[in-house]
């Protein structure tokens, strides 16, 4: 006789089974892998019933975009800011939700911010009973508790619920990572059987969605509650398709796909279904080379270090490139036809192909693997991919980076913290000014015709997110690339290395800067990344490999 358990519920019945004071961990990268429709009847549950009350919500990224997930609880916290059902957030990323970050400002609940590497290690910690994690992530940073601490309000200060703390052990410093366990999952798939095995065939990524099961499972009368898009009967799931166990699953909820309006179970912000995405059918879109610009100029600046280090190894390189202007390098990387030397990875998992930006940033396509985002993260805060290029904000005269925040704008670290720490070589890649400009890349020179207002190179950045005397005593290889100059890190600071050709040295680079940087010797910058048409990266790649 088989004991048949009753798995399949309605939303009102599984978060029903959510007690007050719960810590609930919500998968969810963007739009991707979020659980919208449980998220929706939570709140709703909330509304009409005053339960549950008093939830401490943490996440690996953030299940928002804007008007659904995280955001809509941002809503109702500003519609009533004496609402006793969210107590605090974890989040490494609060940037797709702009209620949530207003709410948060005005000091109506806690907030406090982790990388995204740092939260899917410590979710592992949890399932293990251990009270947190060791990292060098973080140090000299504003998650340093002798800067912010991760804290992002008064709220979180005063109450202290997730805390970083300052240690040495044997004469080397780190940071220890706490924070309440959690006892709710509310997690996201594709297909569940009739046992509540679940599978995530459609979606963009894994995230982190086994560890909060982990995690959630190691806590006594851990509750996991898993949105997914279709029921099947038990053996239809091949089982090394399997993602999550259903002895470890409470409560399956099968969710509507949604509309426009309610994107209940999308793959990204922007895609409902599609296969390319999934990885279930090839990438097939003409290609056409961006025009040449001065952020395409950047990129390439970043793509000549990559053929660089692929001479320097000797191989092939693995590298992360984050949003913005990095971003631009994989463009240059495929007009160059350079994929067959530099293997890109986006930091929720996928390898190869094309990553999406803005809201649908996570998702990829014509990707040739994807792996869970705390094996990713392994791979990254570990070392072991050879570069990354990353945006930056401001940059000043120690080499600290602050990528995103600014008064009135808490975004979050994301990947980061991590991913700059732990890669060997970092290339931060950006506009050498902001605001409104005008430049032209002409008969291989560039001319700056209009100057940006704000300066980004400052005195001194407004919150540190990469520590630059830790990049020094890490030995790392950082380089701050722009349209019109260059810059290494040094040890006795930021070291003026290249300029554009077209470039007034004292009025367009030394004259935009609030700090003197080190100048010893500084070389013209190579002059094909300012003329149409390839550079003929390929080519020298391949005399490289031949040697």
């Amino acid at each position: 006789m088989t004991l048949v358990i009753k798995k399949f519920v309605s939303a009102w019945e599984a978060v029903s089974g959510i007690p007050d004071n719960a810590v609930v961990v919500i998968s969810g990268f963007n739009a991707a892998l979020s659980p919208f429709y449980l998220i929706d009847v939570l709140i709703q549950r909330y509304r009409e019933t005053g339960h549950p009350k008093n939830l401490f919500i943490i996440s690996d990224a953030i299940p928002a975009i804007p008007g659904f997930g995280l955001d809509k609880v941002g809503r109702l916290i500003l519609e009533e800011p004496n609402q006793d059902f969210i107590r605090g957030f974890l989040l490494p990323f609060y940037g797709w939700a702009p209620a949530l970050q207003k709410a948060v400002m005005k000091n109506l609940v806690e907030a406090y911010t982790w990388p995204i590497g740092i939260v899917t290690r410590w979710l592992r910690a949890a399932a293990l009973g251990t009270p947190g994690i060791f990292s060098r992530v973080g140090l000299g940073t504003f998650i340093d508790p002798r800067q912010d601490g991760g804290f992002l309000n008064d709220l979180a200060r005063e109450k202290k619920t997730a805390v970083v703390e300052h240690v040495v052990l044997e004469g080397r410093e780190y940071l220890l990572y706490k924070a309440p366990k959690p006892n709710v999952a509310l997690i996201r798939a594709t297909t569940a059987d009739e046992i509540g095995n679940l599978s995530m065939e459609q979606e963009a990524m894994y995230g982190s969605v086994l560890s909060m099961v982990q995690a959630t499972k190691a806590h006594p009368g851990g509750l996991v509650v898993a949105q997914v898009l279709r029921a099947v009967t038990l053996g239809e799931i091949h089982p090394k398709h399997v993602v999550v166990p259903g002895p470890l699953v409470d409560y399956v909820v099968v969710s509507r796909r949604g509309t426009e309006v309610e994107k209940y179970h999308w793959q990204t912000a922007s895609f409902d279904l599609n296969p390319v995405i999934s990885g279930d059918a090839p990438y097939r879109v003409a290609y056409e080379p961006a025009p040449l610009t001065a952020e395409k100029v950047v990129a390439r600046r970043v793509v000549l270090e990559l053929v660089k280090l692929v001479g320097d190894l000797g191989r092939p390189v693995i590298v992360n490139l984050g949003i913005g202007i990095p971003a631009m390098a994989a463009d240059v990387i495929r007009e160059e036809h350079l994929d067959d030397f530099i293997h890109l990875t986006v930091e929720s998992g996928p390898w190869g192909g094309y990553a999406l930006m803005d809201a649908d940033f996570g998702a990829a396509m014509g990707h040739y693997a994807v792996l869970p985002m705390p094996e990713q993260f392994i791979l990254y805060e570990g070392g072991a991919i050879d570069a990354t290029s990353l945006g930056f904000l401001q940059v000043d005269k120690e080499g600290n980076v602050n990528p995103a925040f600014l008064p009135g704008r808490l975004p979050g670290p994301g990947g980061f913290p991590v991913i700059a720490i732990g890669s060997p070589r970092v290339y931060f890649a950006g506009g050498f000014t902001a605001g409104k400009r005008r430049m032209e890349v002409k008969n291989c020179k560039l001319a700056v015709e209009e100057e940006g207002h704000i300066i980004k190179f400052v005195e001194r950045v407004y919150k540190i997110v990469f520590s630059g005397r830790y990049a020094v005593e890490e030995g790392k290889e950082v380089l701050y690339l722009t349209e019109r100059a260059a810059f290494r890190l040094a040890p006795d600071g930021v070291e003026l290395v290249e300029v554009a050709p077209g470039v007034d040295l004292e009025r367009d680079v030394l004259g935009k800067m609030e700090f003197k940087p080190v100048v010893r010797r500084v070389e013209e910058m190579d002059r094909r990344i300012f003329c149409e048409g390839k550079m003929g990266l390929r080519e020298e790649a391949l005399k490289i490999v031949r040697k």
